[in-house]
């Protein structure tokens, strides 16, 4: 094709209407005199859903200046489009910013000033030098934790009227939330970010070895594990579902994969496993993103098991020590496998502490292939799952492993917590918060490990609701 003709629109009388557009646009003025009521109307609506709070007067003052200059130089919308510009670039959107709200006094305040400060606080005597944010901070805070974006109109309205922290309002907020379908963010986000999903695009098993496998399958993966943990947010299931689900959702590439019969088409749909394939450590995205290009790595899978699920990184490998390539691949005339590679690697004394420790873990999982697919042999030698943990517990595979790590499952839950809690705070949850940390997950063992309960647990903490106070300037500084 050499020609291509494009006709129409014909008799255009504006710029089409639009979703986007209407929403911007509430207000049409019909005359000159009209206008800048209009645009005031309409650059106080954006400034505020924008900047998460009430516009101020300054800050529409100085919005009105860009539009009246685009006003100048075209017409109504050319200025529309010059405040919302200086709203998308304003420090005030770009950040969260936490304006400070009623401030408590600090250890050397006057007993005036203490009065003044504390005032609406409630402080208590363990939280001397905090305030507690105010409600509308706290609805940016909630939003962006369970939304990762701003909160929308019924939010902002109990936020503005000061409810939110009112009896019982938080907590119906919450479960509004959760239910809602932006909620997924803490699956795409959260989790993508705790699990490490976002490392399942760099892994490129070697094409000539797995030549079934490509991009599209990866994502896929990605994409299964997202709506795993999305499940158990909607369903309001027990986080040890991570561990333990006899459940995952798959399309026909990942069904064709996993041997799961009678699953067609891209859709994904909910499936039961096997017991082998059940919770995180059956699943392809994990097996994926801890093996190398051409074998599987224990090393990197009993790695991720401490580092992600128990919070217990192994200490770096001692200097000088040869890399597990280095190891010789064949021995009397044969290949050897992944295992007997390991058992030769680890006879270096500098090695053996904390392989005893992380290769059982990994180990465990040599069922599965580089690509998560499972098998009997490795370079025709039977797999040999067997191994002992660190505490003695015998292990022998994927079910066994599960089995095991649900004998921790107290430091399971905590290190989800802290990573919930990291996720939710945007830092990372420091010593001092620990108790909290602990009390959050034994409150949970009492609505049998909801996910909501760790939520709410977390919203309703100190460190969530308050804010480092701003030191109280002096009489002389405030004059």
């Amino acid at each position: 094709m050499k020609d291509l003709a494009i006709l129409g629109p014909q008799r255009v009388t504006g710029v089409s209407s639009t979703p986007s557009r209407d929403r911007i646009f509430t207000c049409r003025p019909t005359t000159a005199a009209d206008e800048r009521a209009c645009a005031t109307s309409i650059v106080t609506r954006l400034a505020a859903q924008a900047f998460r709070r009430p516009a101020s007067r300054s800050d529409i003052e100085a919005l009105m200046r860009f539009y009246a200059d685009g006003r100048q130089e075209r017409d109504f919308e050319s200025g529309i489009a010059g405040a919302l510009e200086a709203i998308l670039a304003s420090p005030q959107f770009v950040f969260r910013v936490e304006p400070s709200s009623a401030r408590l006094a600090t250890p050397r305040a006057s007993a005036g000033q203490a009065h003044v400060a504390a005032r609406g606080t409630r402080a208590s005597a363990g939280q001397a030098g905090t305030e507690r944010v105010s409600d509308i901070a706290l609805a940016s805070r909630l939003s962006f934790f369970l939304w990762a974006s701003g909160p929308d109109a019924e939010l902002t309205k109990l936020a503005m009227q000061g409810r939110l922290t009112a009896p019982g309002v938080l907590d119906k907020q919450v479960a509004r939330m959760l239910a809602d379908p932006r909620a997924e963010s803490l699956s795409t986000r959260f989790a993508a970010q705790w699990l490490r999903l976002n490392d399942v695009e760099g892994m490129l098993p070697d094409a000539v070895a797995y030549p079934y496998y490509d991009h599209t399958l990866g994502e896929a993966f990605v994409r299964e594990t997202e709506l795993f943990f999305h499940s158990l947010v909607r369903e309001d299931r027990s986080v040890l579902d991570l561990l333990t689900a006899d459940y995952s959702y798959v399309n026909e590439r990942i069904a064709r994969h996993y041997g799961i019969a009678n699953v067609t088409g891209p859709e994904f749909r909910r499936v039961t496993l096997p017991e082998t394939r059940r919770g995180l450590l059956g699943q392809g995205s994990i097996l994926v993103l801890t093996s190398v290009a051409d074998r599987t790595s224990p090393v990197m899978r009993g790695k991720w098991i401490m580092e992600v699920l128990l919070g217990s990184p192994p200490p770096p490998p001692p200097p000088n020590v040869p890399a597990l390539e280095a190891t010789n691949a064949t021995a009397g005339g044969k290949v050897l496998s992944t295992r007997e590679r390991m058992e030769e690697h680890r006879k270096n004394p500098a090695c053996q502490s904390c392989h005893k420790v992380i290769d059982p873990l990994g180990l465990a999982l040599d069922n599965f292939d580089v690509t998560g697919k499972w098998r009997i042999k490795d370079n025709e030698v039977a797999i040999d799952a067997a191994g002992v943990m660190y505490d003695g517990t015998k292990i022998d595979g994927p079910a066994s492993l599960r089995d095991a790590l649900l004998k921790h499952q107290d430091v399971f839950l905590q290190v989800f917590t802290e990573n919930l809690m990291t996720y939710a705070l945007g830092r990372r949850v420091e010593p001092y918060d620990m108790p909290a940390v602990r009390a959050i997950v034994r409150q949970a063992a009492d609505a049998d490990l909801q996910f909501s309960s760790f939520v709410r647990g977390i919203v309703t903490s100190a460190a969530f609701q308050r804010r480092a106070a701003e030191p109280a300037q002096s009489t002389a500084q405030a004059r």
